[in-house]
């Protein structure tokens, strides 16, 4: 029987987010941004984590009560042989979820069906825009929105339990986008997720001014599609939910800037070289490699991750201030954690 961690605001550890890699085929304005990352250098394989290694750390987290499991990168379906680390995990006793983060560009059936054969239950893609002058401004590598579109397709075609879109919104950006997206997405059967632009690592030049908020979001989608508050399926939900009045479906707003939810966070997360990250916007992790690597007993990793949940007390978006927000501090990129 799992041991359930609790931190020192007595928040369980219930999640874990496994970043495969650390590339990406997009380059998308948010995110990684050519300014920064074209010409960086990134990580060779040899200083990932193996599918081996990346189930062990699984493992003792699950026998601490983690149940849900989801793969990030940068764009986890870059990294080689996906399927095999799927089975893996699925494989792993107490695991009842597993998910993947992708922007869907790589999707075929072929390869939808072989990740849902593999154990992959559902499916987090994400998708900033519906016209492709928007869409290539933001993925800033000219790829067409439709091969997204035909990716997203081609998932739903094998089965997965849940197909979910998230549309990062940035005012100036893709803030007219809000209205077709969530017309497009009524009555699909995938649920179409709003987030408010976040101020993740520092090379995104977020400001507040370039927030829309879950409120306006929300209020313009009723004014067009009458929507009304959904009760969350379970604590520490990121979305609030939302459904359309005429039985359309239902969207999800998430809003760590205006209606921050560290309460109930129960999240970890664990980057392609092993540093286990407690909170999205972090400015340093736990090396886990190491002791990964070395010629130890299991019980270092084990106590390795229960000092380091245990001692937990991030609540960033709860404290965020200006002066926090520009902090000579260096945070984590989104692209080294997957979100």
């Amino acid at each position: 029987m799992a041991t359930q961690l609790t931190d020192k605001f007595r928040r369980p550890l219930h999640d874990l987010r496994i970043s495969v890699t650390d590339r990406c085929n997009f380059r998308c304005v948010y995110c990684m941004p050519k300014s920064v990352f074209d010409g960086h250098r990134f990580l060779a394989r040899s200083e990932l984590l193996s599918f081996e290694e990346i189930e062990r750390v699984a493992r003792v987290f699950v026998d601490y009560g983690v149940k849900k499991l989801r793969i990030t990168g940068g764009e986890p379906m870059i990294r080689h042989q996906l399927e095999k680390l799927i089975e893996r995990l699925a494989n792993i006793p107490g695991v009842e979820d597993i998910s993947m983060t992708t922007n869907a560009s790589m999707m075929t059936v072929k390869r939808a069906r072989s990740l849902r054969d593999a154990g992959m239950q559902r499916l987090n893609v994400s998708l900033d825009a519906l016209d492709d002058e928007t869409f290539k401004a933001v993925n800033d590598v000219d790829f067409p929105v439709e091969r997204v579109l035909e990716g997203v397709a081609a998932a739903d075609s094998v089965g997965f339990e849940s197909i979910k879109i998230n549309m990062v919104v940035k005012k100036g950006m893709n803030g007219h986008s809000i209205v077709p997206m969530a017309r497009y997405f009524h009555g699909s059967g995938q649920i179409l997720r709003f987030i408010e632009f976040m101020d993740v690592g520092n090379s995104n030049q977020w400001n507040y001014d370039s927030v829309i908020s879950s409120r306006e979001i929300a209020d313009m989608i009723d004014a067009e599609m009458p929507i009304e508050p959904v009760q969350a399926n379970y604590r520490g939900e990121v979305a609030k939910r939302w459904r359309f009045k005429d039985g359309g479906g239902e969207i999800g707003i998430i809003s760590s800037v205006t209606e921050p939810f560290c309460g109930d966070c129960s999240r970890a997360r664990l980057s392609a070289v092993g540093n286990l990250y407690t909170c999205l916007f972090a400015s340093h992790g736990h090396d886990l490699r190491e002791v990964i690597r070395a010629d130890v007993d299991e019980s270092l990793l084990r106590e390795r991750v229960k000092t380091i949940w245990s001692i937990r007390r991030d609540r960033y978006s709860e404290t965020r201030t200006s002066e926090s927000v520009i902090s000579i501090v260096p945070k984590v990129e989104m692209s080294h954690i997957g979100g």
